[in-house]
C-alpha cells in the first residue's frame, strides 16, 4: 500500500488541475517543504515537508505565525506527492479542496533530529530556510480526546532571530505568491505573472559569458570548486526594472524560448541580477535531444544557476568566485529544491573523484573553477571543463546523398574553423529520426552551394556531396578523432541554435583525443607538449619513465612520496600531492600513516613500473621520496643534505662545499654520493643502515650542518630563512626529518631544459661544469652502468659516528 492512496482516491484527475500521485526518489541533501495558502470551505494555510518521497502534510487553519507564544492548531491531511510543491492554480468547485490555492512559501526544512522517530513520537523539531519562514520551529501532536478522529498538532515558532511580536505579522505581510507574484483574485482568474516591473533597480545589461578550457582531466590540489557539466543551454538571467531577459552564450534574447522559467525568475528576492546558468530538459536530468524537443513543444525546463555576476546594482564580476557563490547561495536560499531555478550543485572532494563519480552515474563531465578568481568574460584556464561523454559542435558543410527510399541524405559532412582555415572533421551519419531529417533538408535546402566550403584535398568519402555554406551548426557524439583529426563512429545529437558557425573550433577537442598505451597503461592526451622549450610531450615523460623504471624503482619503490603535478605543463600551475585520489591508476597505492597530530592519513606509494607511468598519466613530472621505506617508517635508511646556494655564487662553489660535506662524513664513518638535482644545486647522499631512528638521523644532520655554518659563517648558513642565505649555500638538513621528502634520483624535474636528478661518481661531479647537463637521453644513455648509489656500503649511526662528530664540533 502507497502513502499516496488516500491522495489518490480523494482525486479525480481527469478534471482536477492537482499533479498525479507519483513517489519520488530522494532529490538531493536537502529537503523541500513549502505553505500552501487554501481559500476551500475556510481558508487555511497547508504546511508540507518533504519526507520519504512524499510531502507530510498538515492543515494550520489560521496560519502560520512567528510569535512564539501563538500555538498555532495544525491538523494532520493526508501525504501530498513531492510535485505538489509546485502547485498553484484553481481545483474546480464540487471537488475535493475545491477553490483556489497559492504558493504562499518554499524552501528546504532541515531536521533537528530523526523524522520517523519525531513522527512517532509525536514531536518534530526542525529548521526552516525558506522566503518568508525562517529558523526554529516545532510540531507537537496533541493528547486525543475520546472519540476525536482528527490527528491534532500545535505549529509553534522558537525564539530566535526570526522570532516575531505580533500573532499574524507574518501572514498579514505576505499576501502573494512566493513563485509568481498573484495575489488570490488574480489566481482565481487565471491571471498571468504578477508585472515584473515590480523590481526597483534597472536591469543589467547583458554580460560576455565565461567560458571553459577543456582538458583531458580535471585539476588536482585545493582551491578548485567543481560542478556537474550540464547538458543543455547556457542562460545569462538579466532581471530588474521591465522584467526578465534571458540571454544565450551570445547574446541572443531567448526569453520567448525559456518562457516557462520567467515566473520563477522574476519571483526572486531582489531588486536586481545577473545570473549565469545553464538550462535543461525536463525534471533535472533531461539530455541535449530532450531539450530541443522541450523548446519545440514547449515542455518543461529546469535552469541551473551557477554564478552571480550583479546583485541590486553592485557589480560582483571582479570578487572571487567563492564570494559570488555565497551570495548566490543567499539569494536562491527560498528556492524549492525541485523547482524550475535551482542552484547548480557543487560536488565535494578532489576533482579526479568527482568527475569519476560523474561519469559512472552516466553524466556529461565536469566544470572546475578557481575559488579565487573573478569572473572574466572568454575562456581561460580559471574555469576548466574534462568530459565524460567524446562530444563537440561542428557545422554542417554539405549531406552525402542516399539510395534508401524515404532517407533524404546518408549523412552530413561537418567541419570546423581552426586558425582562420576551414577543416574537414568528418560525417555523422547515425543519430537522426523523422523529425530531424526533416528539420535539416528544409534548412539546407535553403544555403546549398556548388563548391566545397573546405581548404585543401578532401578525402574520397567526400565525392558526389551536395555542398552548403557552413551556417549550421550540429552537436555530435563521437567515439574518437583520427589521425587525420576527423571524428569516428559519430552520432547526431541536435542543431545549436545559441552557436555562431563562424565559432566552432575542435581543435581542444582533437589534441585531447591523442591517447597511448605505455607500458600497459592507458595515457591521455599523450602528444600534449609538457615541457615547451624540449619539446617532450605527456606521452614523452611516461615513455621516459618506463625506461628508466627498473633503475628508478631501487631508490623510490615502496617508499610514501609526494608527487609534483603539472596538468598544464610546466608553464602552468603545477602542484604538490601526496594523497591518492579516487580515479588514479590502479599502480599508485596508499598506506596509513600516523601523523604527528595522533591522526593518520593515506599516503602513496609505488612498487612496480605501471606506477611509474600511472603518476606520469596523472600528469606528474617530479616525484619526491622520504627517507624510508613502508616496511619500517621509524628506521630512515638514507640521510641527504641539500646544497642551495644563493643567487650569485657559481656551480663550483656547489662542487666545493659538496666535497667538504663528503670529508666530514668520511671523518664519521659514513660514505656518501653526490647527485645534481636538475636544479642549481647538489644533494650528498648517506646510505644508511636501518639501526636508527628519525630523532638520531634529524640531530646528527643538524649538528653536522650547524658545525659548517659556526665555522664557516661566511659560506655556510644552517637556517633555512632567505635573509641569512644571501651569499652563503644554505646547508638543508631539513630534509632528514620524518615526513620530509626529498627529490627522487632519477626524477624529471619541473623546469626548462627538463633536466633530470642524476647520483654522479665523486670523480664525475669534480668534472661537471653544470648541474642540469642531464636529459632523458643522457640518462638512457648511462643504463649500462651501475648506479653510484649502489656502490657504496650503508653504514650506521652508531656511538663511533656521534663521537667523531662530537670531535668535529670541537675541532
Amino acid at each position: 500500500m502507497s502513502t499516496l492512496d488516500r491522495y489518490r482516491e480523494k482525486r479525480d484527475f481527469s478534471v482536477t488541475p492537482e499533479p498525479r500521485a507519483e513517489l519520488v526518489e530522494a532529490g538531493g541533501d536537502r529537503l523541500s517543504f513549502v505553505v500552501q495558502k487554501h481559500d476551500a470551505r475556510r481558508l487555511h494555510f497547508d504546511f508540507r515537508l518533504e519526507w520519504d518521497g512524499v510531502l507530510l502534510s498538515w492543515a494550520v487553519t489560521r496560519g502560520p505565525s512567528a510569535d512564539p507564544s501563538e500555538k498555532r492548531l495544525a491538523v494532520r491531511t493526508e501525504d501530498h506527492p513531492v510535485a505538489y510543491g509546485d502547485f498553484e492554480g484553481t481545483i474546480p468547485e464540487g471537488e475535493y479542496g475545491g477553490g483556489t490555492v497559492m504558493l504562499w512559501d518554499s524552501g528546504w526544512w532541515e531536521p533537528l533530529h530523526d523524522p520517523a522517530q519525531g513522527l512517532k513520537e509525536g514531536k518534530l523539531h526542525f529548521r526552516l530556510h525558506g522566503a518568508r519562514m525562517k529558523g526554529g520551529w516545532v510540531l507537537v501532536r496533541m493528547r486525543a480526546r475520546k472519540g476525536e478522529k482528527r490527528d491534532n498538532w500545535l505549529l509553534i515558532k522558537e525564539r530566535d532571530d526570526f522570532a516575531g511580536r505580533s500573532a499574524d505579522a507574518l501572514i498579514n505581510r505576505h499576501r502573494t505568491s512566493v513563485s509568481t507574484g498573484r495575489a488570490m483574485r488574480a489566481i482565481a482568474a487565471d491571471k498571468p505573472a504578477a508585472d515584473p516591473a515590480d523590481h526597483g533597480k534597472p536591469r543589467p545589461r547583458f554580460h560576455k559569458v565565461q567560458l571553459a578550457t577543456l582538458k583531458n582531466a580535471p585539476p588536482g590540489g585545493e582551491g578548485w570548486q567543481h560542478e556537474a557539466k550540464f547538458d543543455g543551454y547556457r542562460c545569462l538571467i538579466a532581471l530588474g526594472k521591465g522584467g526578465a531577459r534571458l540571454y544565450t552564450r551570445n547574446g541572443k534574447d531567448w526569453t520567448d524560448r525559456f518562457g516557462a522559467l520567467c515566473a520563477s525568475v522574476t519571483a526572486l528576492p531582489c531588486d536586481a541580477a545577473l545570473i549565469d546558468s545553464e538550462v535543461i530538459a525536463g525534471g533535472g536530468g533531461g539530455d541535449f535531444s530532450s531539450l530541443q524537443k522541450a523548446l519545440k513543444s514547449g515542455g518543461p525546463l529546469t535552469c541551473y544557476a551557477f554564478d552571480l555576476l550583479h546583485l541590486d546594482g553592485k557589480d560582483l564580476t571582479l570578487q572571487p568566485l567563492s564570494d559570488r557563490r555565497a551570495a548566490l547561495e543567499r539569494l536562491f536560499s527560498g528556492l524549492p529544491p525541485r523547482g524550475p531555478l535551482r542552484l547548480s550543485p557543487v560536488i565535494e572532494g578532489e576533482g579526479a573523484a568527482a568527475l569519476d563519480a560523474i561519469c559512472q552515474a552516466g553524466g556529461e563531465g565536469l566544470i572546475s573553477k578557481r575559488r579565487d578568481a573573478h569572473y572574466r568574460s572568454g575562456r581561460s584556464s580559471d574555469w576548466i571543463k574534462s568530459k565524460c561523454i567524446r562530444r563537440a559542435e561542428f557545422f554542417i558543410a554539405g549531406r552525402a546523398p542516399s539510395d534508401k527510399r524515404g532517407r533524404p541524405f546518408a549523412s552530413l559532412l561537418l567541419g570546423s574553423h581552426e586558425a582562420g582555415r576551414l577543416v574537414y572533421r568528418g560525417r555523422v551519419g547515425t543519430g537522426f529520426d523523422a523529425d530531424d531529417f526533416a528539420e535539416l533538408n528544409a534548412a539546407l535546402d535553403s544555403i546549398t552551394r556548388k563548391t566545397p566550403p573546405f581548404d585543401g584535398d578532401l578525402p574520397p568519402e567526400a565525392d558526389g556531396a551536395q555542398w552548403v555554406t557552413p551556417k549550421l551548426v550540429a552537436e555530435v557524439e563521437y567515439t574518437e578523432f583520427t589521425a587525420e583529426g576527423r571524428i569516428r563512429h559519430g552520432v547526431y545529437k541536435g542543431l545549436r541554435q545559441d552557436k555562431e558557425a563562424s565559432n566552432v573550433s575542435a581543435k581542444a577537442e582533437a589534441e585531447i583525443d591523442s591517447d597511448a598505451t605505455i607500458g600497459g597503461v592507458k595515457v591521455s592526451s599523450s602528444d600534449r607538449v609538457v615541457f615547451p622549450d624540449a619539446g617532450l610531450t605527456k606521452g614523452d615523460v611516461a615513455r621516459y619513465y618506463e625506461v628508466v623504471a627498473d633503475r628508478m624503482l631501487t631508490h623510490v619503490a615502496d617508499r610514501p612520496l609526494s608527487l609534483l603535478r603539472c596538468p598544464d605543463g610546466i608553464s602552468g600551475d603545477c602542484f604538490f600531492q601526496k594523497h591518492a585520489g579516487k580515479g588514479f591508476p590502479d599502480g599508485i597505492r596508499s598506506i596509513p600513516i600516523e601523523e604527528k597530530d595522533g591522526g593518520t592519513e593515506d599516503y602513496m606509494y609505488v612498487s612496480t613500473p605501471g606506477g611509474l607511468i600511472g603518476a606520469a598519466q596523472m600528469s606528474t613530472i617530479e616525484f619526491h621520496i622520504w627517507g624510508a621505506a613502508r616496511d619500517r617508517l621509524d628506521r630512515p635508511d638514507r640521510m641527504v643534505f641539500d646544497l642551495d646556494p644563493d643567487e650569485g655564487l657559481d656551480f663550483a662553489d656547489v662542487k666545493r662545499a659538496a666535497g667538504e660535506v663528503r670529508a666530514a662524513l668520511d671523518a664519521c664513518g659514513l660514505a656518501s654520493v653526490p647527485m645534481v638535482t636538475g636544479g642549481k644545486g647538489v644533494h650528498v647522499i648517506v646510505p644508511l643502515r636501518r639501526i636508527s631512528e628519525w630523532d638520531s638521523v634529524t640531530y646528527f644532520s643538524r649538528v653536522l650542518a650547524t658545525i659548517f655554518a659556526t665555522r664557516d659563517p661566511a659560506r655556510y648558513t644552517a637556517t633555512m630563512s632567505k635573509a641569512k642565505r644571501k651569499g652563503r649555500i644554505f646547508i638543508d638538513w631539513l630534509r632528514n626529518e620524518r615526513g620530509a621528502t626529498a627529490v627522487a634520483p632519477y626524477s624529471l624535474r619541473a623546469r626548462g631544459g627538463a633536466a633530470v636528478a642524476l647520483p654522479l661518481t665523486w670523480d664525475e661531479l669534480g668534472d661537471l661544469e653544470r648541474p642540469d647537463t642531464f636529459h632523458p637521453a643522457d640518462v638512457e644513455a648511462r643504463l649500462d652502468r651501475p648506479c653510484p648509489l649502489d656502490q657504496v656500503e650503508p653504514r650506521g649511526i652508531g656511538k663511533g659516528a656521534v663521537r667523531a662528530l662530537e670531535d668535529l664540533s670541537k675541532s
